[in-house]
């Protein structure tokens, strides 16, 4: 599993060694924090746009700044390792910025791939993809299926047990 942990410098180099040997490269981006089954379907329909998937997720520094002092639960390196545990999941790499918009220019994938709750015009790297001739994908969200949600759940559920 390690060895699909990259970082960003890593990915950018396996990316010229896939480009060079004809493969399709697919791009998501996320905190993938308490995976779920959303996150598992999502990664099965992000994989089947291509012949390998990299995940890159936001580092905890930028995760507290997009989610609240409470996150991530699991730390980056954790994350990761559960990414890369995945089958789907060809590699991993964690940024450390707000956007990924840098990091997908960099890469430019062949497709990148979000969730039904971005819509087409809010996804960054939209531009930087399509004008090198990649694809961009928004796929299905699986309702009721999101971290905050299952966060919010357990409270309930923790609340009530002591009540």
């Amino acid at each position: 599993m390690v060895g699909k942990i990259l970082s960003p410098e890593e990915m950018l180099g396996e990316r010229q060694r896939l480009r060079a040997a004809g493969a399709r490269l697919v791009f998501t981006n996320g905190v993938f924090d308490l995976l779920h089954v959303g996150h598992v379907r999502y990664l099965a329909q992000a994989r089947a746009f291509g012949d390998a998937l990299v995940v890159a997720i936001n580092s905890d520094q930028i995760v507290r700044e997009l989610k609240g002092p409470e996150r991530p639960v699991f730390n980056q390196a954790e994350r990761a390792e559960i990414l890369a545990a995945l089958r789907q999941v060809d590699y991993v790499t964690i940024f450390d910025d707000l956007s990924p918009r840098s990091l997908i220019a960099k890469l430019l994938p062949d497709v990148l791939v979000k969730g039904g709750d971005y819509g087409l015009d809010q996804i960054h790297g939209r531009k930087e993809v399509e004008e090198a001739g990649g694809k961009v994908v928004s796929v299905p969200f699986v309702e009721g299926s999101s971290t905050t949600t299952l966060i919010k759940r357990m409270r309930k559920l923790n609340t009530d047990l002591y009540r």
